[in-house]
This record gives structure tokens, sequence and C-alpha cells, in this order.
């Protein structure tokens, strides 16, 4: 099964090349300390707005804080927020489904019309209204982006249940006596991996994109603490006498952001190629 998973991944040249740049994020990630060269918060304003140079290859910030260091940290900030909070979602958005999915009846009706408020709001601006109201540090960030970003995953997961619970393997279960939990969580989730995995990817660089414009606005990651959206906050002050402070953020974002983007298409191609040639 996994060989002939590898065999037709290794001929997606694009996702395999997301899954490339992802592992050397991840990696700079845990080694952030051994590959930043400098301190991250550390000032020297003698140095502050130096163009990228040998000593400092990215150049400094309005602090003299070396950027290339502060990316590097900020690669930590990013991806925890991306994990944490599409493991909330994914939690969440899983379990809804498969129990509408598979109950059905008022059950089903009870989650689908919470689906439905959920996704009356703009995400973005629900985010926004409840950081208002909590202290914008990172945990609450990722609480906040996987507590809003579940219901597109729970339709999805509702669906696939929908068309696979009347099934012969699951009307077996059923008389064999097994109980309902047992049903959802040993016949049912497997079935649905899938969908779980492809949305788990590409949820990762849509929050990675939310946690920076949170930062971007002042209500995310808080200085000194880099953060991609801070730095580029930062940035904009000085972006016609210092570009680099906006340019390599702003890079590191979008290198991110298409990495994660390119694994999921990739994954969902591979494991589920009618989607794929759906939307193709």
């Amino acid at each position: 099964m996994f060989k002939v998973f590898w065999e037709r991944f290794k001929h997606n040249k694009l996702a395999l090349s997301g899954l490339i740049v992802i592992l050397v994020l991840t990696i700079q990630a845990c080694f952030a300390p051994f590959i930043a060269p400098y301190n991250p918060t550390e000032q020297n304003i003698a140095n502050r707005l130096s163009p990228p140079s040998g000593k400092h290859f990215l150049g400094t910030d309005e602090l003299g804080r070396d950027v290339f260091s502060r990316i590097v940290y900020g690669t930590r900030i990013s991806l925890s927020v991306g994990f944490v909070a599409v493991g909330v979602a994914v939690l969440i958005g899983t379990l809804l489904g498969l129990w509408a999915g598979f109950f059905g009846g008022w059950v089903d009706n009870l989650i689908m019309r919470l689906v439905d408020i959920m996704l009356c709001f703009p995400t973005f601006f629900l985010i926004l209204m409840v950081i208002a109201f909590l202290s914008p540090n990172i945990f609450n960030i990722m609480l906040v982006i996987g507590l809003t970003s579940w219901s597109g995953l729970t339709r999805l997961i509702r669906g696939e249940c929908l068309s696979m619970r009347e099934r012969e393997f699951i009307q077996a279960a059923r008389l064999a006596g097994l109980k309902n939990n047992r049903i959802i969580f040993v016949h049912l989730l497997p079935n649905v991996f899938t969908p779980i995995l492809v949305f788990a990817t590409l949820g990762i660089g849509s929050a990675i994109l939310t946690e920076s414009a949170l930062s971007f606005l002042g209500l995310g990651v808080q200085p000194p603490t880099p953060s991609w959206g801070n730095i580029l906050t930062a940035g904009k002050d000085y972006i016609h006498t210092a570009w680099w402070l906006s340019f390599f953020p702003g890079l590191a974002i979008l290198i991110t952001v298409l990495a994660y983007n390119l694994l999921g298409e990739g994954l969902r191609d591979i494991l589920d190629p009618k989607m794929g040639d759906k939307n193709g």
C-alpha cells in the first residue's frame, strides 16, 4: 500500500517539491538556535536598518536585530500555529461530521444548522472579534483559529458518511451488534481519512496566513517574540528605505503557504483521483 502511494507521490513533482520545502522548514524550526547566527531579540541600535551584507545577509531591522535570525525563529511560531490550529479544527470537524452523517435525524439537523451559522460569519472578522475580547497571545490565536475553521470539514465528512452508512460493511457491523461508537471510529473513520488529510494539509497554509495577518494588524504574536507577521508590520514603516524588512518575511510566508498547498493538492490527486479529475 505504502509502496504504491510512494510510487505515485514521487512522480508528482509539485507535491514532492512542497514536501521538501516543508521538511526544510520543519528542520529550521526545530534547530532554530543552531541555525540563527544571532539572538532574534538582541538589539544593536548602532547597526539599525543595515542592508543585506556578509554580516547580516538579510539585513537588520529598526532596532538593529538580525532579520534572518528573526525569520528563522518566526518559523517556529508559524508552524506551531498551523499544526495546533488545524489539529483543533480537525478534531471538532471530524467528530461533528461523523455524528451528523452516521446518526442523521435531529443530530444531523442540529449540527448542520450550527455549521450554517458558522458559515454566515466571515471567518477572519469573526477571529478579529474574538481576539478583541482576549489577550492576543499565541495560545489564544491557535485556539481561536482552530475553533473557527472546522465547519468546512464537517460538511465534507458528513457527505462522505451519508454515502457510506448504508453500505454492506456498515450494515453487517450493525447486524453483528457492534456499538455505534465502534462502528463510527473503527469502520467509518478510516474510510474518510483521505479528505481529513487533504483538509489538514491545506488548512495549515491557511492558518499560517491568518496568524500572519493578525500579527500584521498587531493582534497576533506580540513583540519582541519574532513572527513573520510582526516583522512585516515593522517593515511597512520603512518600505521605501529598508525594503528587506517587508520582502523577506513576505517571501517566507509565500513559500510556506505555497508548499503546503502543493502538497495538499498532490495528496488529493494521489489518494482520491476522482476529486482531481473533477477539479481538472
